[in-house]
């Protein structure tokens, strides 16, 4: 009789535990935000958020207001919808809110890379020195001399040579971007003798273009495999292509090429000075091939779309681009060499900034998620305070929460190419309620998770925009063709993709 107590009693603590972890428990205590579990335990809304992330938060937004808590796959998160609390939430200490373990869990599923304590530090410093101020100068003299080689090294004067070429504009943009991109960063195929270089520089079309088919097969893996969700055969072809990527980017291989860039080697470096093995190194360098590239030849697509489709901004930033030109004693015409483009000209030019930052606004989604390490409260700017629970996920979403709100950003589903731009070519600001904010447009993520290659991801992209335009004439092939809709299954990773291409013709200028 004891024996069966003693089971009965192991049973209901296992099946107490069990309901515990599923969520069925959980209440809301005094001063938390509204608590919204779902109807499925443990699960919660998984299932809904997965499938459109941004209309199941409009609708939990419409049914709880700004502050909220939802169960999503054994995780609280409390999304926070009110743009005047980002800052309390990106500045907070980590002591109270996190995102390297959540980020450490998530590198590890993707790239198989397990960071070691001081990574994000080393991330930091190395970004400070080679992304930003005169290390970015340098890098973007790089980019611009890989971005001739793959778009402008078989251009010929003469009107008989300015024939339309017909693509696909969202996998041009994406290719050209990506592999400029690469080779700037990690470099070239070595030659020892001038006469080696042509053979050199087609080698590096050939193997980037390459590179880039592997990287587009796992990028479309990736929205799935971050959330654990790939069927077998699909999460079979995703090892492959992990181990293709360390193979492909090992450090033995790039320490072979000529013009790695300092980002690269020193990052390299200063792990090999912590004790990170060899094979994780690998690893690790697969990772920065996706943070650097995975985003911005999608946007160069987005930001060239939106400008054939009005006219309006295509005259005006074209304008500026060849205005930037004759200012720095530079134009195209037939018979000159390609422009050079400093990272001073690209300053010049605050309607290309402000394309840029508005096609951003449009198609950038990144989640930003702190993991919440004890009880903290936060107010909103209608005097709510609210208490965040230990244990649970905060985060925000800012493409929803400020970047296509009304109250911030009039017409927000337009493309405005001079939204972010005065008539004087300054920097415009943005009020909710009568009172300036902060943050009006987040591609970037803020505080101390903010993207650290931002300068230099900005300045490939209008790199790019700025040679295509200056060199090309570009038109739709079907200009009464509407912008594509976004793939809804990318939220939260980034900038958004196409549902499907759309085709263009450019041919050059002169």
């Amino acid at each position: 009789m004891g024996l069966w107590v003693v089971l009965l009693c192991a049973l209901l603590a296992s099946l107490l535990g069990g309901l515990h972890v599923l969520g069925v428990f959980r209440r809301r205590r005094p001063h938390e935000p509204p608590l919204d579990k779902g109807i499925i335990p443990w699960l919660g809304y998984l299932l809904d958020f997965r499938k459109d992330s941004s209309e199941f938060l409009k609708r939990m937004q419409r049914r709880h207001g700004d502050v909220f808590t939802v169960l999503i796959g054994g995780y609280y998160f409390t999304f926070v919808m009110d743009p005047f609390c980002f800052g309390s939430i990106v500045k907070e200490s980590r002591s109270k809110l996190d995102f390297r373990a959540i980020a450490t869990q998530l590198v590890l599923q993707v790239f198989g890379y397990k960071p070691i304590e001081s990574n994000h530090n080393i991330v930091r410093e190395s970004s400070l020195k080679h992304l930003m101020g005169e290390g970015l100068s340098v890098l973007t003299q790089n980019t611009m001399e890989n971005f001739q080689k793959l778009m402008l090294f078989n251009l010929s004067p003469g009107e008989e040579n300015r024939v339309w070429q017909e693509e696909n504009l969202f996998y041009y943009c994406y290719n050209i971007v990506f592999r400029a991109g690469y080779l700037a960063l990690y470099g070239s195929e070595p030659h020892q003798e001038p006469g080696d270089k042509e053979k050199a520089e087609e080698k590096d079309r050939v193997l980037s273009n390459q590179l880039f088919h592997e990287f587009r097969k796992y990028d479309r893996l990736f929205p799935r495999l971050a959330f654990s969700l790939l069927p077998p055969k699909d999460k079979k072809e995703a090892e492959r292509l992990k181990r293709l990527f360390w193979s492909m980017l090992s450090v033995k291989k790039a320490w072979q090429k000529d013009n790695i860039s300092g980002w690269i080697s020193d990052q390299d470096q200063l792990l090999a000075e912590h004790g990170v093995p060899e094979y994780m190194r690998d690893r690790f360098m697969f990772m920065l091939l996706w943070a650097s590239q995975g985003n911005t030849g999608p946007t160069a697509f987005w930001l060239l779309l939106y400008l054939l489709k009005n006219p309006e901004a295509l005259k005006a930033v074209r304008g500026e681009v060849d205005k930037v030109l004759r200012e720095n004693g530079q134009e195209v015409k037939a018979g000159s060499r390609p422009v050079t483009i400093t990272r001073d000209m690209l300053n010049q030019a605050p309607l290309l900034d402000s394309a840029l930052e508005e096609t951003l606004r449009l198609v950038a989604a990144p989640l930003l998620t702190r993991a919440v390490l004890e009880d903290m409260s936060l107010k909103t700017s209608s005097g709510a305070e609210y208490t965040l629970r230990k244990g649970d996920r905060v985060a925000l979403f800012p493409h929803l929460a400020v970047q296509m709100n009304p109250e911030i950003h009039d017409e927000p589903h337009k493309f405005k190419y001079d939204r972010f731009v005065n008539p004087d070519g300054t920097k415009r600001d943005f009020y909710k309620n009568g009172k300036k904010l902060k943050y009006v447009n987040m591609p970037w993520g803020a505080g101390v998770s903010t993207c650290p290659g931002r300068f230099f991801a900005s300045a490939e992209m209008k790199l790019f925009v700025f040679l295509m335009l200056s060199h090309y004439d570009l038109e739709l092939v079907n200009e009464e063709e509407e912008i594509p809709g976004i793939d809804v299954s990318r939220w939260g990773f980034g900038t958004m993709q196409p549902v499907h291409d759309v085709r263009f013709r450019y041919r050059p200028r002169f």
